[in-house]
């Protein structure tokens, strides 16, 4: 479904991402892991629009996506959440959901009146899904730190995506809150054969939810395999899991 070649980035001279090369297949969990500072949020940016790359090449689905814009990136299906949470802080539970459904459906224009009636059932599908319907009509700087992640991922799927990218989901959250995410994590794999990629370093997470990993360092691959095949790579200990210990 994804398919990253040869991609690079710097930034004032300084190579961010050198030499990055990623596939996801089509119905996998695929994580990104590496370092503090490896490259991973810069490969994320680059991969959904919001960074221009120097050289390489992003596929998805067939077709380069190489730097094109956000917003178009979006309309062929991949979305994304962020590692700082990224909603409408102003607006409740349910018109955060909307608005990403609206704009799926292309009628984002109208979202100041006439949406108000548009597609709520559909929205309110999304939050009944996530756990979160109790909680539609409260303002979202109300919810926990935790239902305010869970509410940025309904947000993404409330586009439909094919390919959801997670951006340290479980970045400072607790033990019970992390549990949460990835059961979500797995049900949207398992049950609605969701394609994800993520970036987390939670070893733990990554292991139990994972079908292949790449592992990024001094922003260049220098593994990609089965989880067991990358736990037992030399190079990965020395460069990232030894670290660890």
């Amino acid at each position: 479904m994804l398919q990253v070649e040869q991609l690079r980035k710097a930034f004032d001279g300084f190579q961010a991402i050198s030499d990055a090369h990623l596939s996801v297949p089509k119905g996998e969990v695929v994580a990104v892991i590496g370092p503090n500072g490896a490259g991973k949020s810069t490969l994320f940016n680059l991969i959904t629009g919001h960074l221009q790359a120097d050289s390489g090449h992003i596929k998805f689905q067939g077709q380069d996506i190489t730097n094109s814009a956000p917003y178009t990136i979006c309309h062929k299906g991949m979305a994304r959440s962020f590692q700082l949470i990224n909603i409408f802080q102003s607006l409740t539970v349910f018109e955060n959901v909307q608005t990403s459904v609206i704009a799926k459906h292309r009628l984002d224009r109208k979202f100041f009146r006439p949406s108000k009636k548009l597609l709520i059932e559909e929205s309110l599908e999304v939050l009944e899904s996530f756990g979160l319907f109790e909680f539609k009509d409260r303002s979202c700087s109300s919810l926990s730190y935790g239902d305010q992640k869970v509410l940025e991922i309904a947000i993404a799927l409330g586009s439909k995506p094919e390919l959801l990218l997670l951006d340290e989901p479980t970045a400072g959250m607790s033990s019970e809150e992390t549990r949460k995410i990835v059961n979500l994590i797995k049900r949207l794999s398992q049950e609605k054969g969701l394609t994800i990629l993520l970036t987390e370093h939670d070893m733990e997470l990554v292991f139990d939810v994972a079908q292949k990993i790449m592992v990024l360092h001094q922003g260049k691959t220098i593994a990609q395999g089965l989880p067991e095949d990358i736990r037992n790579d030399k190079s990965v200990q020395n460069a990232y899991l030894g670290e660890a210990e």
